[in-house]
């Protein structure tokens, strides 16, 4: 037996929810494959800042560093809104990222067995679709300095800066090419170097990097074009890396092409410890009423298996158990005709009793 430390932070809304799901068929298939598990559970986001004063307390991040794995429910959300910047809950989940040198997002968006009908696209253009965003995570816009607001000429002046070192996208570029290696050997680079001065000289280092992956058919595309091309044909990306910022919004078009962002996992990797989290937020509205998805955060421990513990069979397994969990059952996200409603723990329920028969 293997013993494996991994940190649950739950975080806030229907984070604790989904979480509790995805432990249970963690504890579930962990035995088949030789895991013994060692969990803890730390707050983070605004379920932190309402006990401790801030959204990521050293105790938390001392924890997450002493893991092998970070399990992340979901934070923010309208009671944390009027906080000052430094201390809402999203800054919890960017020092996370920050502090674990997570710098590459892996967020694919596929179509899980018949929910093709769940999309709001037609079904000859999503179904079959498979693509994997890889995003650059603890640089761009979101990080450099300087920021802030300040009063020029009279009035209010909000400022950001996009700024990216050679390093950082040769780094995050080698990601993509081998992600790309263990998929369909395209790749897609998403960039403004028409108008970005940063994003040109992305493009010149992914240009390079790609000559290192020779098998990898490498391919250039503007963002706003992008966007457009998620929509319009989607099954021409295998996988895509970019920027921080155009990987935020392309990700989640991407996911919207699958009908939820209820069904879509994340890992966030790059450093010794990976993070892995559903795509969708902490869905406030309904919290506490069992009516969430848990399949994302349950398809984010699948990542977690996968991609920090090299057991991509038992990826697989969970993703079979969703597929025919799907076939009869739904929450209300992406419930279609002929489907059997339930709630957020009768799902996580009907996952472990499909896992016994696979």
């Amino acid at each position: 037996m293997s013993t494996k430390k991994i940190l649950v932070t739950p975080g806030d809304g229907i984070g604790p929810e989904v979480s509790a799901q995805a432990i249970l068929v963690l504890k579930k298939i962990a035995p088949r494959f030789g895991l013994e598990l060692e969990l803890s559970e730390k707050p983070v986001g605004g379920a932190a800042y309402d006990l401790t004063g801030t959204p990521i307390p050293d105790e938390t991040l001392e924890a997450a560093k002493n893991s092998d794995a970070v399990l992340l429910g979901a934070v923010g959300g309208p009671k944390w809104e009027s906080l000052d910047f430094s201390v809402r809950p999203e800054r919890g989940l960017l020092k996370l990222r920050s502090e674990l040198e997570l710098y590459a997002n892996l967020r694919p968006a596929v179509i899980y067995g018949d929910l093709v009908n769940a999309s709001t696209l037609k079904p000859e253009v999503v179904e079959g679709a498979d693509l994997m965003v890889v995003r650059e995570l603890t640089g761009g816009i979101y990080f450099g300095e300087p920021r802030g607001i300040e009063i020029r000429n009279g009035e209010r002046v909000g400022f950001n800066t996009l700024v990216y070192s050679e390093s950082e996208i040769r780094r995050i570029a080698k990601v993509g090419f081998e992600i790309a290696m263990k998929r369909g050997k395209k790749l897609t680079s998403v960039d403004k170097a028409n108008v970005l001065e940063s994003t040109e000289l992305w493009r010149e280092v992914v240009t390079e990097v790609g000559k290192d992956f020779p098998e990898v058919e490498l391919s250039h595309m503007y963002a706003d074009n992008a966007a457009m091309q998620i929509i319009r044909n989607p099954k021409q990306f295998d996988t895509m890396v970019t920027t921080n910022m155009f990987g935020d919004i392309l990700s989640d078009a991407a996911a919207m092409m699958t009908g939820s962002l209820g069904m879509l996992p994340s890992a966030s990797i790059g450093g010794n410890i990976g993070m892995y989290e559903p795509v969708h937020g902490s869905a406030p509205d309904i919290s506490g009423q069992d009516k969430a998805n848990p399949l994302a955060m349950i398809l984010s421990v699948g990542m977690m298996l996968r991609y920090s513990f090299d057991l991509g069979e038992a990826d697989e397994i969970i993703k079979q158990a969703v597929v025919e969990t799907l076939d009869t059952y739904r929450t209300g996200d992406v419930m279609a005709e002929g489907k059997t409603l339930i709630g957020c723990i009768e799902m996580g329920e009907k996952v472990l009793e499909a896992l016994e028969q696979i």
